[in-house]
């Protein structure tokens, strides 16, 4: 089969165009001409715009502005009309301040106040547009992001708002955002773990990091900020993205901080005209989305950011790189062990027909140093991993889940949640024990939504980053441990993967049903919980096996892989 190219991006990206266009309200005569809040606009469900929204107009502007194969927008007057009216959509609902909300009233959020914005910036600019009330509204929101500070470590949106701040200024001719750009870098690189991963909420998580990748490979392009710091960050950075590509081309997953599939490509091909590995990088993940193992993306608030990303990738795709039917990123036999991310990854060599006799990972005689087998996982999140065998995935496991009445109600206790387990790691044998923790399940209600309205109406609105703070708290980070504890032990043996689970409980008669998924998250996390074939993985039923337990009996099961 030969490699794909990159109209793999191409493809991909006019794929969701038709849904972002009947997301947006394409009247002139509507007084929500240009909103991208179907939910808003048409249904009518409710009672605000999310501010997010309005990025969708960079996917449109790009396909109006590259000639694609097969690109039916190219040129399109009526495109670019509808991208204008995004943008002033976006300037009239902002607030007075230039911010905007995403999931509740007077919320202003920075994420969705800086993604709009640099779509809205970056599409004015690839239109060549000329409208003043645009530019005194990329200022005034430019104004807020410089000196807004919002709850949590989220690494991906301190960068964003560094590249928001130096388009604007670019833009509108000003220096005036210089020491906040410059504070706004010292926190982003900061934030970088010394192995090569930024922070986001409580860890590592491969998705996100290659956003942050992308922020920061636009800034090199730009020449946009002399620091000495900013290119070798971003090339520990890339040298750590190399690690989550997948043989299959695949990405990330359950086992990062966010549970994300995320890819943003468009950052590679920057990096990659001066480090060949990031070209590396992409060329595998093309594989992966040639094949349809890229993550769907396709709902009404997330779909705009990978599609832009992907056009941009098509468009400044490196042609000068080496033969793609070659593979370059061949990690050595070995282990890449990160203990501040809680991360590990075991490759080996396996051939059944060899004698296995050194105590190490043997080597192939066919592909001396080659891996054959890649173990991903997550220790700081009860053993979650991702098995994969030449070049296919053979398991992807998000540890135990019980369904346990208590209280006179049913909760999930869960061995994914992030925490400090207690591991043993060796040449062939990988240990992690700990509790299982309560899975974050908390739903809206009609009486909670008032009850958030009535706050955000009136003295939350004073005050939305001790809410946002709160609902962080509820909905993704800390863990409440259950009674149920767990061990999971990863033994090598003959060329094969054995996994013993082994979990105890006070008692069984409350749990419900049992089981082990692949794909299994409980943490609020906007990009999470997307599809991906791989989830067509069926899930482990340990119902019956619970049932037939005595008081006191643990719950075993060992896989052999």
């Amino acid at each position: 089969m030969n490699h794909p190219t990159r109209d793999e991006f191409a493809r991909a990206a006019l794929g969701e165009i038709p849904r972002i266009l009947t997301l947006l309200d394409r009247n002139p005569h509507s007084p929500t001409y240009g909103c991208f809040d179907r939910n808003f606009w048409h249904y009518k469900i409710v009672d605000f715009p999310s501010g997010m929204s309005q990025e969708f107009v960079w996917p449109l502007a790009l396909v109006y502005a590259l000639d694609l194969p097969d690109n039916p927008y190219y040129q399109q007057p009526s495109i670019r009309a509808w991208v204008a009216a995004g943008i002033l959509y976006a300037a009239r609902s902002a607030h007075p301040d230039g911010s905007c909300d995403d999931y509740f009233p007077f919320e202003r959020a920075g994420g969705a106040a800086a993604f709009s914005l640099l779509a809205c910036v970056e599409s004015y600019r690839l239109l060549n547009l000329d409208n003043a009330e645009m530019r005194v509204f990329f200022e005034r929101r430019a104004d807020w992001l410089a000196h807004h500070n919002e709850s949590g470590q989220l690494t991906n949106h301190q960068a964003l708002i560094v590249l928001c701040l130096e388009l604007v200024g670019r833009l509108n001719h000003t220096s005036k955002w210089s020491r906040a750009k410059a504070t706004r870098l010292d926190r982003v690189l900061a934030w970088q773990n010394s192995e090569g991963w930024f922070t986001e909420y409580e860890g590592c998580d491969p998705g996100y990091h290659s956003l942050t990748v992308w922020c920061l490979a636009r800034l090199v392009e730009l020449h946009a900020i002399e620091d000495e710091r900013l290119r070798p960050a971003l090339t520990r950075a890339i040298e750590l993205a190399s690690q989550f590509i997948h043989p299959d081309g695949t990405y990330g997953g359950e086992y990062g901080s966010r549970n994300t599939y995320n890819f943003f490509p468009h950052g590679f091909e920057l990096a990659g005209r001066w480090m060949p590995t990031a070209l590396d990088i992409n060329d595998r993940f093309l594989v992966g989305l040639a094949k349809g193992l890229g993550p769907c993306y396709s709902d009404d608030h997330i779909i705009g950011h990978h599609t832009w990303n992907y056009l941009l990738a098509w468009q400044d795709f490196v042609t000068d790189r080496h033969n793609p039917n070659e593979r370059h990123i061949t990690h050595p036999i070995g282990r890449t062990h990160l203990p501040n991310a809680g991360l590990l990854i075991d490759r080996r060599a396996a051939f059944p027909d060899l004698p296995d006799t050194d105590g190490h990972a043997e080597a192939s005689p066919h592909r001396p140093g080659e891996a054959s087998v890649e173990l991903y996982i997550a220790l700081n999140k009860g053993g979650t991993f991702k098995l994969f065998r030449n070049g296919q995935l053979l398991a992807s496991d998000t540890q135990v889940s019980l369904w346990v009445e208590t209280g006179g109600k049913l909760r999930n206790a869960v061995g994914h949640l992030v925490d400090t387990y207690e591991t043993e790691i060796g040449d062939r044998e990988i240990t992690i024990r700990g509790q299982l923790g309560w899975a974050k399940q908390t739903q809206m209600t009609p009486l909670k939504l008032i009850v958030l309205r009535l706050v955000m109406l009136t003295v939350g609105r004073f005050f939305p980053n001790l809410i946002r703070k709160t609902l962080q708290k509820m909905l993704i980070v800390g863990k409440d441990t259950t009674p149920y504890t767990f061990l999971r032990r990863f033994t090598w043996d003959h060329h094969h993967w054995t996994i013993e689970d082994t979990v105890s409980a006070p008692t069984w008669r409350n749990v419900q049903a049992a089981d082990i998924g692949g794909d299994r998250t409980s943490i609020y996390v906007v990009m999470s919980r997307t599809f991906q074939r791989h989830q067509l993985q069926p899930a482990i039923d340990l119902t019956d096996q619970i049932r037939q337990l005595q008081e006191g009996q643990p719950l075993t099961l060992t896989r052999r892989f």
